[in-house]
């Protein structure tokens, strides 16, 4: 049964499974139900990558496959498995391709643990002058761009990094419209509603169990299988931020993991995505993995939200980063019809309720 004409909004998994039937989402392997998300489609790798001199864009009129001519270094089968390493950057071709309708576009994002592993990854697409943005009616194959900044890391063909969003119309909330929806659903707690162009949040730099304020990761360290899940003792690969309440000081080039101050709230009939705040706002960015499915901190009877993870990278200089600073912002956006499922309701839900938490690949601690 062919989409809806009057629909509007990011498309939720029945229509996802709807367009994948018909053939607007393809591959050489058939697409599993559990790459099916409330709101987004798990993307997976395939057999070849390529270790290329430097991160690019198609441009234009121009092809993926003929920019890594230009720029590939060497071509690696990731059938027996492959190390990605620290520093470089890959492009990995996706078993995924897209032959989407003149009205639907599509935007894609870091899965949670991609972005919890300071793995950098990107879609590509042939024509394409951004990063993560396809536009309606785009017909070709699909490409992960892959940097690890922090850790080498083990991957195999099948592997998901990274998640794709359909998207028919308008479907972003205008402030006004997200005033109203905090009014009668209550999107965030622990902290006041900051509504400017999105909800903004704040970091939470008060110490929680063991003084720990958040998690730096270590500059030498093993390499990391991307398939074992609770493999890793924490203490190899990061070091515990500590120190005196309310204040660190971001290291240029390094990776932290934080957590909001804020309680976020996502309900049933919308979705978010985190963006960066205002570059002005600090020498730093908290964005990698950016995508919050409906259900997100929801229960039923009510509840007290989660809150958000964030993945902060330090730039150029050393800079003081404090208990309760605005550092990122959640857009808002509904959805075409509610989602059969929500974030949660399965076992691969990793986060749902998560405070302060490293990626699914280390134990407990």
């Amino acid at each position: 049964m062919p989409l809806p004409s009057d629909l509007c909004g990011l498309l939720p998994d029945c229509h996802l499974a709807t367009l994948i039937a018909e053939g607007a989402v393809a591959a050489d392997r058939p697409v599993e139900p559990s790459q099916i998300q409330p709101a987004s489609l798990d993307l997976r790798l395939g057999r070849r990558a390529w270790r290329v001199r430097a991160s690019f864009l198609a441009g234009q009129g121009r092809s993926v496959a003929a920019r890594i001519g230009e720029f590939a270094m060497h071509a690696i089968d990731l059938d027996p498995g492959a190390v990605l390493e620290k520093g470089c950057v890959y492009v990995v071709e996706l078993v995924e391709r897209l032959r989407l309708p003149d009205t639907v576009e599509a935007v894609a994002n870091a899965k949670s643990s991609t972005g919890r592993l300071d793995l950098l990854t990107r879609l590509v697409v042939d024509g394409g002058v951004e990063f993560d943005r396809v536009g309606p009616g785009y017909a070709g194959p699909l490409y992960a761009e892959i940097c690890p900044r922090s850790f080498s890391v083990l991957v195999r063909p099948g592997m998901r990094l990274n998640q794709l969003r359909l998207r028919r119309g308008a479907s972003v909330l205008t402030d006004a419209e997200l005033a109203a929806l905090h009014a009668a659903a209550g999107l965030v707690s622990g902290g006041p509603a900051v509504i400017s162009g999105g909800l903004g949040f704040s970091v939470d730099l008060m110490p929680g169990t063991g003084g720990r304020m958040g998690w730096r990761a270590k500059p030498h360290t093993g390499l990391i299988d991307l398939d074992r899940i609770a493999a890793y003792d924490p203490a190899e690969f990061w070091e515990e931020v500590a120190g005196p309440p309310g204040r660190i000081i971001l290291d240029p080039g390094a990776f932290y993991i934080l957590v909001s101050r804020e309680a976020v709230h996502i309900p049933p009939g919308y979705a978010a995505e985190m963006a960066p705040y205002l570059a002005m706002a600090g020498e730093f960015r908290v964005h990698y993995a950016g995508f919050f499915d409906p259900g997100f901190g929801h229960a039923p009877a009510g509840g007290a939200g989660a809150r958000g993870v964030l993945e902060v990278r330090c730039h150029e200089a050393p800079f003081v980063l404090e208990h309760g600073q605005v550092v990122g912002r959640l857009v808002y956006e509904r959805m075409a019809a509610l989602p059969e499922r929500l974030y949660g309701a399965s076992t691969t839900s990793h986060y749902q309720g998560q405070g302060l938490k490293l990626s699914k690949h280390f134990r407990p601690g």
